[in-house]
């Protein structure tokens, strides 16, 4: 069957749905749209015979809905209708949700019923990006399988649609989400995180209009509420009207300051305002990086928002798989957070006052992990992908001497669509799991690649259940096996045989040196437009006119986008 995906940007789900349909033999095009033209162009080139919307900002047009059968993939349960639904259901504290697949009609979401979703809401408010990239997408994804299945039946009929009392809901506005800092702090943290990650909600912390993000409960003394109190390396402890959030990130809003209204670690982004706020301990959500030991496996997590990986937070992390390479463990195991890694921090590049420099500082720091990873011939080394990772995340992980990943995580190994060459020793690691003729074929190709697919090419070495609740216990088994195993001490003896001979044949600097001597040219001469990517990415905006038509890829799926829409990082993009 010729399916047509519309999506305003090629995000997490889009591509597990692009995957999904393809694997059960169907005719994909993706198209990325940005407006009612764009989608009719699409439908009229594709000529589909069902059109899916898995992320869709925009309205389909009548000449589109009445020609081909188009079903909107809806974050609501069934009668939800209005495009801020996740928005409202975390404001609103609902204790259950859902996702309902809706045929378009000429009436916003309330069209003919294709097949609905329910799950329970987490009793810990949610980040909207969380809830959307966790529940939301797997209840998606198994409805889009769902309404492929029925297309292909011609006795299947879709049945009306039963309404909710009051759930016609307007988009959320800034006025919806305000909030004081007198409030109560569990009504301050619903609003915040109804908004994550974007748009945020606007408020003044420091004396500097932001937009806020990626809050925490928090401990501080009674004060004028409103006020920075404390810090945790980047975030800030605020007092509420009855406690403390801290805050994580933030977006300054004041158009005097160009170059800082992107999304940044929030001291930075409030700069002087906090440079003389304390720092203290914090609670254990808010520590980016711990270690730990559990018998024979040292276990080092990293958890940074979004993935994104700064300079600062690079050379920290280089530091703790230092010193966790110096214990007497038998496995060091690299576990990343909710997303692994995407590598760099475009935020922080794109803030600094010279962004190239800032840009080489930051390649070099995450350069300096790897490095370290790669160099560790005293434990053996197991990555654990718990969630999606990109760019020079994914390269990162491959430095190990065996990736476990969970089953439904996504990978995309490239960063030509943001106009860099990579770095992260990635002409090393790469061709030695996947040969040279594959290597290229991923980073030149720019398509996401599952975790069952990255195992059948040697991406990745062990999979685990797709389950995230277990999937640390999954791993800590799995490290615990092969540290007590007899086969450990031979697997380490051949690991420091294989580095050896590999640094004999060339040293494993050159490989650096060589990659960053073409980095060089993309982030200080911008021959493919690193600035330009970078800040289209940051800003939600197409970095140029409409792009050209992929030619068919393998599996007989087309993909075809538009614009820089597609990057490593884009696949966390929240509605």
């Amino acid at each position: 069957m010729r399916i047509l995906l519309l999506c305003s940007a090629f995000n997490g789900l889009s591509q597990r749905a692009w995957h999904a349909l393809r694997a059960r033999g169907h005719h994909v095009t993706v198209r990325t749209v940005h407006d009612p033209r764009d989608i009719a162009t699409a439908a009229a080139a594709a000529d589909p015979e069902l059109i899916v919307c898995p992320f869709l900002r925009q309205r389909v047009p009548e000449v589109v809905w009445r020609s081909h059968r188009t079903i909107i993939i809806h974050p609501g349960p069934e009668g939800d209708r209005g495009p801020s639904a996740l928005d409202w259901a975390i404001m609103d504290g609902e204790p259950t949700w859902g996702v309902t697949a809706l045929q378009a009609t000429g009436d916003l979401d309330s069209g003919p019923v294709w097949g609905t979703r329910t799950f329970r809401m987490p009793s810990d408010p949610p980040r909207k990006s969380t809830l959307y990239n966790t529940e939301v997408s797997d209840a998606a994804l198994s409805l889009i399988r769902e309404v492929a299945a029925k297309a292909e039946d011609p006795g299947f009929t879709p049945r009306p649609q039963r309404q909710r009392p009051g759930a016609v809901r307007p988009l959320v506005r800034q006025a919806d989400r305000a909030f004081s800092w007198a409030d109560p702090t569990g009504h301050i943290l619903r609003r915040i995180r109804a908004a994550d990650g974007r748009p945020g909600v606007h408020t003044e912390l420091a004396g500097v209009p932001v937009a806020v993000f990626d809050a925490h409960p928090g401990d501080a003394p009674p004060g004028e509420p409103g006020t920075v109190v404390a810090r945790r390396q980047d975030a800030v402890l605020v007092r509420t009207g009855d406690g403390a959030l801290w805050i994580g990130q933030a977006r300054r809003l004041a158009p005097e300051a160009p170059g800082t209204t992107v999304k940044l670690p929030a001291a930075l982004a409030l700069g002087d305002g906090v440079s003389g706020v304390p720092q203290i301990a914090g609670p254990p959500e808010l520590r980016e990086i711990g270690y730990r030991r559990v018998g024979k496996v040292g276990w080092l997590r990293f958890a940074f928002y979004n993935g994104a990986m700064s300079t600062t937070q690079c050379r920290r992390l280089t530091a703790a798989v230092r010193h966790a390479a110096a214990q007497d463990t038998a496995v060091l195991v690299l576990a990343g957070g909710e997303v692994f890694s995407n590598g760099l921090h475009l935020g922080v590049i794109d803030a600094h006052p010279a962004p190239a420099a800032e840009a080489w500082r930051n390649i070099t720091a995450i350069d300096d992990v790897c490095r370290e990873i790669i160099g560790c011939t005293r434990q053996l080394v197991v990555c654990a992908l718990g969630g999606d990772a990109g760019a020079g995340g994914v390269m990162l992980a491959l430095g190990a001497d065996r990736v476990i990943a969970r089953n439904g995580v996504l990978l995309n190994p490239h960063y030509r669509k943001m106009g860099l060459y990579g770095s992260e020793y990635w002409t090393y690691v790469l061709p030695r799991r996947v040969g040279d003729e594959r290597a290229q074929r991923l980073t030149t190709d720019c398509e996401p690649v599952t975790a069952a697919e990255a195992a059948a090419m040697g991406l990745v070495d062990q999979l685990a259940p797709a389950g995230r609740d277990g999937f640390a216990e999954a791993v800590l088994a799995y490290a615990t096996d092969l540290a007590g195993s007899g086969r450990a001490r031979a697997l380490l003896r051949r690991k420091r045989a294989v580095r050896e001979a590999d640094e004999h044949r060339r040293p494993l600097e050159t490989y650096r040196v060589r990659e960053l001597a073409e980095m060089s040219h993309d982030i200080f001469d911008d021959r493919h437009g690193f600035a330009r990517a970078r800040r289209a990415f940051l800003t939600g905006r197409p970095a140029g006119g409409p792009g050209r038509d992929h030619p068919p890829v393998r599996g007989g799926v087309t993909r075809t986008l538009t614009g820089v829409t597609f990057s490593p990082s884009r696949a966390r993009d929240m509605p």
